[in-house]
């Protein structure tokens, strides 16, 4: 498999380049164009549980897995937000990935949710974060460019967990609030998240959610 990311970072496109009979897999309706001799099958992959827990992780209940048939062939895909793409080689280990931020992977790699308990419990991303292990491509999506930062053993980050994308599970994290209740409520930042290395963060530059709440005020409404 080979890949090209496109018009970074504002309105990016995955290209794929794939060998005779590869596959890859990919979220629902992340697909922008493919070659005549691509075959698309659909599914729930891990089954009808699994497809649940992925759905309850913000993920799509069914997944979309393309294969090339009589030689290579290319595949483009595009996340739904006006942002950036990410390739990460998975080499066996793991990576927790914010709901959303999947578009496509090496049929190779495993997901699955991780529930992260009481430090996740009041994030505004969710109560779960997908879990990607195995070893091929992995592709993530997000909101705004992506940044990443590698941290050394022991060394700390403080993040506002709209920013996040993913981070490697060897990482430490605990989710809390940015400070007193005056701060979290009043200061427009809420939730951080404490990461500690040795790993490497992926966090967007852009907040959907705090894009929202500058929306909404704006936007246009019935009167009765």
């Amino acid at each position: 498999m080979q890949y090209k990311i496109m018009y970074q970072p504002s309105y990016s496109l995955l290209e794929l380049q794939l060998d005779p009979s590869e596959s890859v897999v990919a979220e629902s309706d992340a697909m922008v164009s493919m070659t005549s001799n691509v075959r698309m099958d659909t599914g729930a992959k891990g089954g009808l549980f699994g497809a649940l827990k992925r759905s309850v992780g913000g993920e799509s209940m069914f997944q979309n897995t393309f294969t090339t048939q009589d030689g290579p062939g290319s595949v483009t895909f595009a996340p739904t937000m006006v942002g950036d793409i990410a390739a990460r080689d998975m080499r066996g280990e793991s990576l927790f990935v914010q709901s959303g931020s999947f578009l496509a992977s090496s049929p190779t790699i495993e997901l699955d949710t991780k529930w992260g308990g009481a430090r996740t419990f009041f994030s505004r991303e969710g109560l779960f974060v997908l879990k990607a292990t195995g070893v091929g491509m992995f592709f993530m999506s997000s909101y705004g460019a992506i940044h990443a930062v590698t941290l050394a053993p022991g060394e700390q980050l403080v993040m506002d967990t709209g920013h996040m994308v993913a981070f490697d599970a060897t990482m430490g994290y605990h989710v809390r609030p940015v400070g007193g209740l005056k701060q979290t409520l009043f200061s427009g930042e809420g939730l951080v998240v404490d990461l500690t290395g040795p790993g490497t963060i992926y966090m967007q530059t852009r907040n959907f959610g705090a894009f929202v709440n500058y929306l909404v005020p704006k936007l246009p409404f019935k009167r009765d």
